[in-house]
């Protein structure tokens, strides 16, 4: 029987499916033949030629081609790789535009190689359609119920980075078929956990469809973190319980619309840096095999290699109009039609490469910067990549927000005893030499201690070095940057001393977080000493060392108790989320400025005071009278005044408090050195001496 294909349409790229029939279209700039391979439930292969070619973009209509259906591309064209032209159509690939991929790719299945055993100049004609997942037409439809995002602003927003895998696979209270995957996500169980801790976003490790580096595979490891993407527009099919055959699509709508219900933000983190294919001796998968010349960067001179600015081998060309196209098609569809509230793009700074060096005003930011779609969501960046120059904090355009670098190693710093306390106090109140400049606010700096790539905060303050071994790698991989935290003893201890000060060092860490101006991210398990035994890059341990510990420990609730403690603090007083800068200066009416650091001995901290390199104890008044409204039609909000004294110092510090013009009477409400202390006990008055034990912080409210 001869298929009947109809001319069709160019647009959109991708399978859309209009109620009777299927519209194909596939981008390839230098391709010469395009053959749409269509799969049984039998994998029986039935090959169509797209003949109709717009604008690049090949394409046809089959009228009998229903959701379900199951598919993938050959393309054909020349082999020259010293060209950068890759064309191999015995390599089955996948399709950049696929809204649902079945599973994993099946290395010990075929050949995914497209170069020959004998040289990579050689073209292998073996056939690796057993190797790779089909692509699948869906079905749209989804009814959300009349769900929309939530648009929550930036100062009254809490980050949470979790692992669907991971957060859910041991979490109690989640049924055995559910753990590990989007309805866990969104199960009764994980978002009243999520609700009382506090958070009000969740950021998703990777979701677009993952493919496995083979080298992880011959290991029995997996890209368990899922940087590796092989579909922009496809949800992991690994995370779904419902099925792979488009389910995971639906269930992954379902979870957003679980979590909108709930109150909590999702945001995505995505890898538009660079593709699963790897460098020149890497697997076709799909983007090589399309056209390797229009989505990659390749060094020019020498089109056999590839730019790379990720690390990973190969850096995707956004500089290409349609691989633009692409990101912001992907972008716009997990918004539209997944009803995301926003993004953290991993290194970012590879996006903003024109050619060459970073440029604030590059393409990607322009198309972003006019969508009428994108502009209104969360905007997040990792802003550094592995390039020359590629270091970029404080450098994007407003609308973005940041992860703030600086403001990690700073406080990780700060709280061992090995920067001034300048640094510390810029970090803490929102680090407007980054961000003010140019017009953002507070809440451009995202504010993390740790993240998924490195130690835990537990393990921070624990191990003086990393613990690799797992990864099978001789321990070479993962950064190696910690330091001493004066313990005086790696790993796990029965020393009630060492414990004691490793915990008060967790406490002191996460009340920096949350109480410092700017956007907090809280890494998944440090609110309960969640440990990965010294590991920090469980990049690839889909296992008990990645996934989280929900261990019931004393000491683990007890620390879960303090953090939704400190979290209610910040939820409850906008003196400590600002949307605006702090600027140092008296606001008519309220007698004090809005900030006002002083020393141990009551007095304003002076220009000599800053520089010192020794000084590791300082205050600081918070004044939570007129605090500006983020519009300015709003009248100023009224909120309690604080204190918080912080000690770095290796041994106690008595602070005498401020003159009474800051306050007549105060209370302590939380204390890092006393975590069960109840708020609104004895008070103080001014100019009363207060004695923080060493590696601590106290915070007061004022009641008078």
């Amino acid at each position: 029987m001869t298929r009947t294909v109809w001319p069709g349409v160019p647009f959109p790229l991708g399978p859309s499916w209009d109620g009777r029939g299927t519209n194909f279209s596939l981008f390839s700039e230098n391709a010469e033949r395009v053959e749409l391979c269509l799969y049984d439930d039998d994998d029986t292969e039935e090959r169509v030629q797209l003949r109709h070619q717009t604008a690049h973009n090949w394409h046809g209509y089959l009228p009998d081609v229903h959701p379900g259906q199951r598919y993938g591309y050959r393309v054909h064209g020349p082999w020259e790789p010293a060209a950068g032209r890759r064309f191999n159509p015995a390599k089955l690939l996948i399709d950049p535009y696929a809204k649902a991929i079945e599973g994993p790719i099946r290395f010990d299945r075929a050949r995914v190689l497209a170069y020959a055993p004998e040289g990579e100049d050689v073209r292998d004609n073996s056939d690796s359609a057993p190797a790779i997942p089909r692509c699948v037409v869906i079905d749209e439809s989804f009814d959300w119920e009349g769900d929309l995002r939530l648009g929550r602003p930036w100062a009254e927003t809490v980050i949470y980075e979790l692992h669907v895998k991971g957060f859910t696979k041991l979490l109690p209270g989640v049924r055995e078929d559910l753990r590990g995957t989007y309805a866990g996500l969104a199960s009764e169980a994980a978002i009243a956990y999520l609700q009382e801790l506090g958070v009000t976003a969740v950021e998703l490790l990777p979701v677009h469809h993952i493919a496995d580096e083979q080298f992880l595979v011959e290991r029995g490891l997996t890209n368990y973190w899922g940087y590796s993407t092989i579909g922009f527009l496809a949800p992991h099919a690994g995370y779904a319980a419902t099925g792979t055959r488009g389910e995971q699509v639906r269930e992954f709508k379902g979870m957003v619309k679980a979590l909108h219900q709930a109150g909590l933000e999702v945001i995505l983190d995505v890898v538009y840096n660079h593709t699963a294919e790897g460098n020149h001796l890497g697997p076709t998968l799909g983007f090589r095999g399309v056209d390797n010349a229009a989505y990659y960067r390749l060094v020019p001179g020498d089109e056999r290699h590839y730019i790379d600015f990720s690390g990973t081998g190969n850096s995707l060309n956004p500089v290409n109009p349609s691989v633009l196209r692409l990101i912001m098609d992907s972008l716009r569809y997990f918004v539209i039609e997944c009803h995301v509230d926003g993004f953290r793009f991993d290194l970012a700074s590879a996006l903003a490469r024109e050619f060459y060096d970073v440029d604030r005003l590059s393409a990607f930011f322009d198309v972003i910067h006019q969508d009428p779609v994108l502009s209104q969501v969360k905007l997040i960046a990792e802003p550094w990549d592995v390039g020359p120059g590629g270091y970029q904090v404080g450098n994007f355009p407003i609308l973005w927000s940041e992860w703030n670098g600086m403001y990690r190693d700073t406080m990780r710093d700060f709280w061992r005893g090995h920067t001034a306390v300048a640094e510390f106090a810029r970090r803490f109140t929102g680090s407007s030499d980054l961000y003010q400049a140019d017009g953002r606010h507070p809440a451009a700096s995202i504010n993390f201690i740790t993240c998924h790539d490195g130690f835990t905060l537990r393990d921070l303050v624990s191990y003086d070095r990393k613990h690799n071994e797992a990864n099978r790698e001789g321990n070479r991989d993962g950064t190696d940057d910690n330091r001493s935290w004066n313990c005086g003893i790696e790993g796990e201890t029965s020393d009630p001393e060492v414990n004691a000060l490793r915990d008060r060092q967790t406490r002191n860490l996460l009340v920096t977080l949350l109480l410092s101006q700017g956007t907090p991210m809280l890494l998944a398990g440090d609110e309960r000493r969640n440990s990965q035994g010294g590991n920090n890059n469980v990049y690839c341990q889909d296992n008990e060392l990645g996934w989280l510990d929900w261990g019931k420990g004393e000491r683990d609730e007890a620390f879960f108790a303090f953090t939704k403690r400190v979290a209610r603090l910040r939820a409850e007083h906008p003196v400590f989320r600002r949307s605006a800068f702090l600027s140092g200066e008296t606001r008519q009416g309220s007698g004090a400025p809005d900030v006002w650091w002083f020393r141990p001995d009551g007095r304003r901290m002076t220009q000599s005071d800053w520089s010192r390199g020794d000084a590791l104890a300082l205050g600081a008044f918070l004044n939570g009278a007129e605090i500006p409204t983020p519009t300015t039609e709003g009248e100023p909000i009224v909120d309690d005044s604080f204190i918080v004294l912080f000690n770095a110092w290796r041994e106690p510090v008595t602070f005498t408090l401020p003159p009474v013009r800051f306050g007549r009477r105060w209370a302590t409400e939380l204390s890092t050195a006393e975590p069960e202390l109840p708020p609104n006990g004895a008070t103080l008055a001014a100019r009363a001496t207060v004695t923080v034990v060493a590696r601590a912080l106290r915070i007061l409210r004022r009641v008078a």
